[in-house]
Formats: C-alpha cells, structure tokens, sequence
C-alpha cells in the first residue's frame, strides 16, 4: 500500500469516526474540545513539525482568538460564522504582528522571543476590560448559524464543529502536499540551499507563521463557541506546553499525529480521574483515588515515555515502520540510479 493510499484510508476512517462518534455513545461536548485541540496541535505541527520552527507562544493566537469570538457574539451580538471569522482574522493579525518581529531569528531564539511576546499578551488580557479579567469571558451564547440553524443543540454543534475542523484540516493537508508546502520541507531540511536556489525563506517562513496562527486562532475561536467562555487558561504559557507535547507525543510532521496526541492529552486531562476511581475500586488501593489531581505528573511522564521509546512519536514511529516494510519487499535498485549523497527529494523536486 503506498502512503497516498494510507493516507486516505486513514482518512476515510477518521471521517467515519467522527460522524459515527455521537450514535456510539460519545458525549458531544468532550468530542467537540478534542476537535478545536487536534485542530490546534495540527496547526502548530504545520509551523513545527513542516517549517521546523519552534514557537512557545501558540497560546496567544488560540486564546486571542477565543476572546475576540467571545466579545464579537457576547457583546456585539454577531453570529457564529462572524465569531468564527472574527477569531480566525485576530489570529492571523496577531501571528503577522509576531511573525515580523520573531522570524528574522532562529532556534531558541525564535522560541524566546515568540514565548516574550505571548506573554506581554497573556498580562494585556489579564488587565483589559474588555476581556473580563481574572473572570474571563462566560456564558457566550452559540446563537443561530447565518440566522437560521440554532447551536443550541449540543448534537447540531457538533457536525458543525466536525464541518469546520474537517476542512481546515483538508486545508493543511493541501498546502503541505502543494509547492509552497515543499518550499517548507526544504527550509526545514536545509535553509542555505533553499536560499541557495532563489527563495526568499523569510517570506515563506512568516506566511507559515501566519496561516500557523490563523488556524490556531480558529480553533480558539471553535473553543469558545462550543464550550461558551474564554479565560485566561487559554492565553496561558501552559497552553502552549500543552499543544507542544501534544505534537510530540503523536508525532510531528505527519498529518495524522497531532490528531492522536490530541486525543492522548485530551483524554488524560478529562478521564484520568475516572480511570483513578475504577482502579482504586478494583485494586483497593485508595491512592489511585488521588490521580485526578497528578494530571501534569501523569502528561509528564507520558511525554518521558515517548521521548524514550517513541522518539519520532507514535504516529511517526509507525510510518517509520511501514517504510522500512515497504523498502524490504521492493527490489534493490541499481547502483546508477542511486542519487548522489546528500542530495534530497525535496531539493530535486525544487530544482525541478
């Protein structure tokens, strides 16, 4: 099976999950925060894990991104489409204010000054009024989709919600897959010989920073209109941790690995204490009683595991392993058609 054939069937089977996921017995509101964050870590991993820039300031775009929705819908009344679009606008300009100031740097640098940054936002939400404060922004109504389809169905919102994530992730698959998103693989994988061939890698890199931004500033924007408040935990710097190992854990630079770790970390943070409940029950230890309050020791130690035993991440190692089955059951090439060393796909296709 070749990797565009994996690749929609793993598709297919996504789509299948999800639309099959409430008549399961999935409670709609848990699955409808697992989509905005998979949308979130996907949007993060086309900037880390296909531009190979590591930002710690996500946080602001996501978070700014839930405030804007949440003010437009609370307060001037808006629609969810004007929110959604209200909050993918403010991500996208806060991602260009940060990509200007940020891209010109490299490595931990680039991290510092996108972590600097999102933090002077992170106090700028904490004393604006217009954010609520420490009190953040509550009871943010769903409203009526173009006026004429109520969200005020949780089973309504979420095959909205799956629309809408479903196409952005398409989305990013799109420009991964198109020349621009080559340009990124080649920045990635070595940005003196793409400078080397002609392109401008500062351009490319801000115009992944921003659409990075723009699509993690829907997914804020998704957040507030499904769960109804936006709050300083969004613009936190854990935020960005969060989405970070979230990343990791399912394996960055692949399109299917943030979704997994989402789920991982999603899942961990919302279940951990009922996991905890059945284990003291069926054990009779009532330390397991306590593991709803370890959720940072738990997600910690997932991410040491990972970093251990699945250093490409989960859904990384398992392409890794599929290629390695795939090289052994094709026949050894010739020597002539070997490629010179050093010499990468990536950098043939641009020169090409």
């Amino acid at each position: 099976m070749t990797s565009d054939s994996r690749a929609r069937l793993t598709g297919a089977l996504l789509m299948a999950a999800v639309a099959l996921a409430p008549l399961l017995g999935a409670y709609p509101v848990l699955a409808m925060k697992l989509m905005c964050f998979a949308l979130f870590a996907c949007a993060f991993n086309l900037l880390l894990g296909f531009t190979g820039l590591l930002s710690f300031g996500h946080a602001a775009f996501f978070g700014g991104a839930a405030y804007a929705c949440g003010y437009v819908m609370k307060s001037l009344h808006a629609t969810p489409e004007l929110g959604l679009l209200a909050g993918t606008a403010f991500g996208a300009l806060l991602g260009l204010a940060f990509g200007a100031l940020a891209i010109r740097r490299q490595g931990i640098y680039f991290a510092m000054v996108t972590l600097a940054l999102a933090q002077m936002f992170y106090f700028f939400c904490l004393q604006a009024p217009v954010t609520g404060g420490e009190d953040g922004l509550q009871a943010v109504p769903r409203g009526s989709l173009f006026g004429l389809i109520s969200l005020e169905g949780d089973l309504t919102m979420y095959y909205v919600v799956s629309i809408v994530a479903g196409a952005a992730l398409l989305l990013i698959a799109r420009v991964v897959n198109s020349p621009f998103g080559q340009v990124l693989r080649a920045i990635k994988e070595n940005e003196p010989r793409a400078i080397s061939l002609g392109y401008d890698t500062d351009r490319f890199k801000l115009l992944a920073f921003v659409l990075s931004s723009a699509l993690a500033g829907l997914a804020g924007a998704l957040k507030t209109l499904v769960l109804g408040f936006a709050t300083l935990t969004d613009v936190h710097w854990a935020m960005s941790g969060s989405v970070i190992l979230m990343t990791l854990v399912g394996g960055m630079g692949t399109l299917s690995g943030p979704i997994l770790g989402a789920l991982v970390i999603v899942a961990v943070e919302n279940k951990l204490g009922d996991a905890g409940s059945s284990l003291a029950a069926m054990t009779g230890v009532d330390w397991f009683n306590t593991l709803g309050e370890s959720v940072s020791m738990v997600t910690g130690l997932i991410f040491v595991v990972c970093v251990l035993t699945f250093r490409r991440g989960i859904m990384g190692e398992v392409q890794a392993l599929l290629e390695r089955r795939a090289a052994l059951a094709r026949p050894a090439p010739d020597s002539a058609a070997t490629p010179l060393h050093g010499h990468s796909a990536t950098s043939a296709t641009l020169e090409g």
